[in-house]
C-alpha cells in the first residue's frame, strides 16, 4: 500500500484518489454497468487505477471473489496494483479506526462485525492515504450496524457515491460514431 501524493489536475485542482467499497463493484456489475454491456466503466476504473486515482483493497477483492461470475474473474485479473494489501503504513490507521469505533456507542456485536469485514480496511486505507471512500452505503443512526459513511464522518474522511466520483472526475462513457 502506498500513500500517493496529491496530484494536480490540468485545470489546477487537486486530484483525489478513491478507495472503492465492494458494493461499488457488485452494484455496477449487477445493475448499471454490466461487464457485458458497459465495458467503458470497467476500462475507466482500470485506467484511473493505473494513474493512481482509483483502487480498492484486498478484502474487497476477497468479497468479490466469492462469486462465481464475470466480476470475480475481472477482479482476479487486476491483482495487487488494484486491490492493495495492508502494509506497515496502514497499521496506525487501522488502530485509529478501531479506537474510533470502540469509542462510540455501537453495540458490541456491531463493533465486532465491523472490525472483521472489509469496511474497516476500506476506511483505514482511506485514512492512511488521505483518500476518499466511494460506497453506496448511506449514514445511519442505528447502533446495531456501523456504516462506512458514519465512520468516515467520525474520522474526517470524505465519502461519496460512485456517481459523485464519476461526475467529479468528469467520466464520460460515450458511444462511438457509427460508420
Amino acid at each position: 500500500v502506498h500513500v500517493r501524493p496529491a496530484r494536480t489536475h490540468p485545470r489546477g485542482s487537486i486530484l483525489m484518489a478513491y478507495v472503492l467499497d465492494a458494493n461499488v463493484f457488485m452494484s455496477a456489475h449487477r445493475l448499471h454497468y454490466g461487464l457485458d454491456f458497459c465495458p467503458a466503466f470497467w476500462d475507466w476504473l482500470v485506467t484511473n487505477n493505473q494513474s493512481g486515482n482509483v483502487f480498492s483493497i484486498e478484502k474487497v477483492e476477497d468479497e468479490i471473489g466469492t462469486g462465481d461470475d464475470a466480476l470475480a474473474e475481472w477482479a482476479a485479473q487486476r491483482g495487487a496494483g488494484f486491490f492493495l494489501r495492508p502494509d506497515t503504513s496502514t497499521f496506525p490507521s487501522l488502530a485509529a479506526v478501531s479506537n474510533w469505533v470502540t469509542g462510540q456507542s455501537y453495540e458490541q456485536s456491531a463493533i465486532a462485525t465491523f472490525l472483521q469485514v472489509a469496511d474497516y480496511y476500506v476506511v483505514a486505507q482511506a485514512l492512511a492515504g488521505e483518500h476518499s471512500v466511494v460506497t453506496h452505503e448511506v449514514p445511519s443512526a442505528s447502533m446495531r450496524k456501523i456504516k462506512i459513511p458514519d465512520a468516515c464522518i467520525g474520522l474526517g474522511i470524505k465519502c461519496l457515491t460512485p456517481y459523485e466520483m464519476l461526475r467529479r472526475e468528469r467520466a464520460r462513457f460515450v458511444l462511438g460514431r457509427t460508420p
